[in-house]
């Protein structure tokens, strides 16, 4: 299941610096993850300071 950023969000970018996939970029309010190149593999929550990355 591909991970989603949620409003919390303060597009610090530091997810998408720890993307392998780089499947992170910054949309139009914060950073927005694209589920057809999602890995699923957690790093982008990982790095995330308020939990502001959540699988669907």
């Amino acid at each position: 299941m591909p991970y989603i950023i949620t409003d919390a969000c303060i597009s610090c970018g530091s997810c998408a610096d720890a993307c392998p996939v780089e499947a992170i970029a910054m949309g139009a309010e914060h950073y927005e993850i694209n589920a057809d190149l999602c890995a699923e593999c957690g790093s982008c929550a990982d790095q995330c300071p308020l939990e502001a990355i959540v699988q669907e």
